[in-house]
C-alpha cells in the first residue's frame, strides 16, 4: 500500500498541475491544514531536479501568505472566538501575561516551528492572537520557511538520484519516519 502511494504521489508530483497543487497545500498548510507541503515537494523535485529552485520559491511564497492567513485568523478573530473561551475558564489574565513572554521570543517561535516539523499554523494563529509585530513575524516566517524548502530542494538537486534509491529501498522506514515526525509535532504542540 504504501508503495502505491508513494508511486501515486510521484505521478502527482509530474502532472501539469502539481505546482498549483503544491501552492495550495503550502498555503493551507501554514494556517489550518495539518499535512506538510513537503510530502508534495520532494516528490516534485525528485521527478523535475532542473526546477527545483523554483518550487522551493513556490512554496516558500505560498507558505508565508498561507502564514499571514494564519497571522489574521489569530488576530482577528481572537477577540470573537479566543478571548471568551479563556473567560470561560478564567485564564484570561494569564494569556496577557503568555502574550507579553510570546512576544518578546516570538521571532524565535516562528523561526523554529518553521524550520522543523512542529505545525507552524500553531504558530501562525497564536503570533496574530497574541499581537507579535508584523514584521517580525513576516520576516521570520520569509526566513524559516524559505531555509527549510531551499535546504530540501537543494539536497534533493544535488543528491537526487541517491535520496530517491534511499528512499525506494526503505520506503516503510522512510514513511514511518516522516509520520513519526509529524505526530511528534503534534504531540509537542500539547506539551509547549
Amino acid at each position: 500500500m504504501i508503495r502505491r502511494l508513494y508511486d501515486w504521489t510521484l505521478s502527482l508530483a509530474a502532472h501539469p498541475h502539481a505546482m498549483w497543487a503544491l501552492a495550495i497545500v503550502a498555503f493551507i498548510e501554514s494556517s489550518v491544514f495539518p499535512i506538510p507541503p513537503d510530502l508534495l515537494l520532494i516528490p516534485m523535485v525528485i521527478a523535475r531536479p532542473n526546477r527545483a529552485f523554483v518550487i522551493a520559491a513556490l512554496c516558500t511564497v505560498s507558505s508565508v501568505v498561507g502564514g499571514l492567513a494564519g497571522y489574521w485568523i489569530g488576530f482577528g478573530l481572537f477577540e470573537q472566538v479566543g478571548r471568551p473561551v479563556l473567560e470561560f475558564y478564567g485564564k484570561d489574565a494569564r494569556f496577557d501575561e503568555f502574550s507579553q513572554t510570546y512576544n518578546a521570543w516570538g521571532a524565535w517561535a516562528v523561526l523554529i516551528a518553521g524550520l522543523t516539523p512542529f505545525p507552524f499554523k500553531v504558530i501562525t494563529v497564536l503570533s496574530g492572537a497574541t499581537g507579535l509585530s508584523l514584521g517580525v513575524f513576516l520576516v521570520a516566517s520569509i526566513v524559516a520557511r524559505g531555509a527549510r524548502f531551499f535546504i530540501v530542494a537543494a539536497l534533493l538537486w544535488k543528491f537526487g538520484p541517491a535520496i530517491r534509491d534511499f528512499i525506494e529501498r526503505r520506503l516503510g522506514l522512510v514513511f514511518s519516519a516522516c509520520l513519526v515526525l509529524l505526530l511528534g509535532g503534534f504531540a509537542l504542540v500539547k506539551f509547549v
